[in-house]
């Protein structure tokens, strides 16, 4: 599968910045083993924040015809993104969803590409939260809509504190669900 590259990707650029990063610790870009490895890494930083290049009014393009106006709720969507502090990767799960409102509803599918979108950015859990939070609102207009992120961060893992393993939660909600959301959102 062929990822879109983010808009403003310089490949040569990319390339040349992993071959500095070598060389300033101590490694010898030409050896063999490491000869190909700037050009890897620019691929799989390209492939990493393509996130950048997604259209979002696209996606959350409303589908035609009156549906019912029944709560829509995905659970547990699987999303890698990096940490914008230490460009390391989180990882997790979100839950989003919402009830239809004046904008209608959208293809399931689609509430799945908005959260690959934002983790496909430089990012930090919070707003990764607000901004998918700030899509459903932006372009359904739901009555009601959630977002809950939970994710574990190898900067914290790996630095720092060295602490492997723990969830960070942020949860967002809006709407009749700020004061009763489904059982989804309530942890």
């Amino acid at each position: 599968m062929t990822v879109p590259l983010p808009p403003s990707f310089d490949r040569a650029a990319s390339e040349a910045a992993v071959r500095a990063l070598l060389k300033g610790l101590g490694q010898d870009p030409d050896a063999p083993e490491l000869r190909d490895t700037p050009a890897r890494v620019a691929e799989f930083w390209a492939e990493r924040l393509a996130g950048y290049g997604v259209d979002l009014a696209a996606e959350l393009r409303p589908l035609p015809g009156e549906l019912a106006p029944v709560p829509v709720i995905l659970e547990r969507i699987p999303f890698v993104s990096t940490c914008e502090h230490h460009l390391a990767p989180f990882e997790g799960h979100a839950t989003i969803g919402y009830l239809p409102g004046k904008g209608g509803t959208v293809g399931l599918s689609k509430l799945v590409r908005v959260v690959q979108a934002y983790a496909g950015r430089l990012q930090v859990q919070e707003r990764m939260a607000r901004q998918i939070a700030d899509a459903l609102q932006t372009h359904l207009r739901p009555a009601a809509w959630g977002v809950d992120l939970v994710a574990v961060h190898t900067c914290m893992a790996h630095r720092g504190v060295k602490t492997p393993g723990v969830p960070v939660r942020t949860t967002l909600l809006g709407g009749s669900w700020e004061q009763d959301p489904p059982r989804p959102f309530r942890g």
